[in-house]
């Protein structure tokens, strides 16, 4: 598979930030009450998290090892400033429905963790794609629970009103609300669900022989300080040239 295209298959299937790697919770549950809340999010941080990777990787062999991660923040902030600027100029009503969730990008911890275990490591285009994917990814995961939790708390799909209403004072049957599912609970148990959905398909595939491999890659990019480093399948070949030098040198020390 070539290599971009993998990066999306990544993001979007085998490393899926919402169902796989479980990043990214407070905007996931905070903000999916409905699609277009959940569609907005994603893309928001779709657009912050390419950018980014984009910067980072163009100066990653800029920017100094012991300052790297206040440098990640700034370019960051630079970026989720200018994202809630437009969207406060084009999309005022987006907006203020996602309220302070749109400053929290600026710590969210996927784009700050592929900054740290991809950008920072690998080329310009394959960082964009893995920006890409991983972003489609998170949308895909928040517009799913928003679709969900929208249809069953108020019959709508997009603000359409998909499913008629019942109206008891004049007789008419028709759907009646779970509102349980636009309220905090409902976030919960729609990710609860889906999560379950995604393990039964990985559970299927690895049954028929074709797995979904474990995601690679990790948050803080320290190979040589994590006690997975071993069963790790995201490690580069200087990761493992590190740890041999390492090992060397405790010998030598002994």
């Amino acid at each position: 598979m070539n290599k971009n295209v993998e990066r999306l298959y990544n993001g979007i299937i085998k490393e899926n930030p919402t169902f796989v790697l479980m990043l990214g919770m407070c905007p996931t549950l905070a903000v999916t009450s409905s699609a277009i809340n959940g569609l907005g999010m994603g893309l928001s941080t779709t657009v912050v998290l390419v950018l980014s990777n984009l910067l980072i990787s163009a100066f990653r062999k800029v920017i100094p090892n012991g300052v790297r991660m206040p440098a990640f923040i700034v370019i960051v902030a630079s970026l989720v400033t200018m994202v809630q600027f437009i969207m406060n100029a084009y999309t005022p009503s987006l907006s203020d429905s996602l309220g302070v969730y749109i400053p929290l990008i600026v710590v969210n911890c996927i784009i700050l963790g592929r900054a740290e275990s991809y950008a920072s490591k690998n080329p310009v285009v394959p960082s964009i794609f893995d920006g890409v994917g991983m972003g489609l990814g998170f949308t895909f995961g928040l517009t799913c629970i928003g679709l969900i939790r929208e249809i069953l708390g108020a019959g709508q799909a997009f603000g359409f009103q998909i499913l008629p209403l019942a109206d008891k004072a004049n007789g008419v049957a028709g759907f009646t609300p779970i509102t349980i599912f636009v309220m905090a609970p409902g976030a919960f148990l729609v990710l609860a669900c889906l999560v379950a959905v995604m393990n039964i398909v990985r559970a299927k595939m690895e049954a028929k022989g074709k797995p979904l491999a474990a995601p690679s890659g990790c948050l803080s990019g320290d190979c040589m300080g994590c006690a997975q480093s071993a069963m790790c399948t995201g490690r580069s070949l200087s990761d493992d040239a590190a740890k041999a030098a390492a090992s060397v040198q405790e010998k030598e020390k002994e």
